[in-house]
């Protein structure tokens, strides 16, 4: 009864995993992408629909209609909710999958006009268990490559590993899911605030500094503005501080994050093995793989993420769901002691702290779970 929506990152395995369930479905169905179409148009949609309509006559029964890339066809939700309701008005029983790449794009066309015609099924970058069954990753391996499966079969020779991620995943992500899709008055400075975005992952920097390394004057507005945008492509965020006050959090610095730790360790000049000897340096690594796993979990574990300082006293991330709030501090060393974590408990009593790593919940086991079970 409602069109399904698949959304997420590029190179996530969309098109795989709708091809797979094409593949094992009874259902009769037209499958149709907008990266083969020759001339990508609201007749060309209109066109496949078409199709699929006659199809669904002909069937007498439920007919299976797929579209990927639909975000690249102009006006696209304008057409679905057309030929939509044409369908609801006559009554054929056509099921719809649409699928996108560009999360910004998508939502935005939703909105606009498919209110209450569609579900949305986000599909995120690869979890660690997922990584390791197919690809048979380890632990560490997955920390430093990421969870990009597409590029898991390079990981043995890591130079090339990190060219493929920076050309086929990183600037596609950019040039095509954000430049092609905004307005984007400076894109060399959207580029440079990626790199250093990602660089600083899983740490504190105002924009303002993040301005003045750029030697640039523009619009603190326009660098949040574009650190949105690439949210919205799932590459890089900033985090906000957990305040207990909506106005105070979007006043603080942001924590950057980045989604795959691939986005970090492919634009790094070192090593998997020169990292991994250096504990301060493999900490921050361990750490940001944490926040890629909050992050793509918590449109499905229905939970905000923060972080959490004042003055040298920290918590690395905060997640909250309705009133139930949880602090999570990352121990990579040999010390599990944090001073943040009994301030954070004073200011607002959190339903539950958990350390992940030193004396607390083992990395391996935290990156396998479901952290919104941790607010239950």
């Amino acid at each position: 009864m409602f069109i399904q929506v698949l959304c997420g990152p590029r190179q996530v395995g969309k098109t795989t995993l709708i091809t797979q369930a094409l593949r094992e479905t009874a259902i009769p169905h037209v499958y149709a992408s907008a990266d083969d179409a020759p001339d990508v148009s609201s007749i060309w949609l209109r066109q496949i629909w078409d199709k699929a309509r006659l199809g669904c006559k002909q069937a007498r029964g439920d007919y299976l209609l797929v579209v990927d890339e639909v975000q690249k066809i102009a006006n696209w939700s304008e057409v679905v909710k057309a030929e939509w309701d044409k369908d609801a008005f006559n009554n054929i029983a056509l099921k719809v999958v649409l699928l996108g790449s560009s999360s910004l794009l998508i939502q935005q066309g939703l909105t606009e006009s498919l209110a209450g015609r569609y579900e949305l099924i986000y599909i995120p970058h690869w979890s660690f268990g997922e990584m390791r069954d197919a690809f048979g990753f380890t632990l560490e391996e997955y920390v430093w490559f990421g969870g990009y499966p597409g590029a898991a079969a390079l990981v043995n020779d890591e130079w090339r590993w990190k060219e493929y991620v920076r050309q086929s995943l990183i600037e596609p992500s950019i040039t095509k899911d954000i430049l092609m899709m905004q307005r984007v008055d400076k894109p060399a400075l959207l580029g440079r605030l990626f790199n250093i975005g990602c660089s600083f992952s899983a740490q504190i920097l105002s924009l303002n500094k993040i301005q003045g390394e750029l030697n640039e004057r523009g619009n603190l507005a326009t660098l949040s503005n574009y650190l949105k945008l690439l949210a919205s492509a799932d590459l890089l965020c900033g985090l906000e501080k957990y305040a207990g006050n909506v106005i105070r959090q979007r006043a603080s610095k942001p924590k950057f994050q980045v989604f795959n730790n691939a986005l970090l360790s492919a634009q790094n000049s070192m090593t998997f093995s020169t990292v991994r000897a250096d504990g301060k340096l493999w900490g921050r690594m361990v750490e940001s793989a944490v926040g890629t796993h909050l992050l793509n979990r918590r449109k499905t574990g229905w939970y905000d993420v923060f972080y959490w300082n004042e003055n040298s006293k920290e918590v690395d991330y905060v997640i909250q769901r309705g009133t139930d709030v949880v602090a999570i501090e990352v121990k990579s060393g040999y010390d599990s002691s944090n001073a943040g974590m009994a301030v954070f408990y004073e200011l607002f009593h959190p339903k539950a702290m958990f350390t992940v790593g030193t004396d607390g919940i083992p990395l391996e086991e935290f990156l396998q779970m479901e952290p919104g079970e941790l607010l239950v």
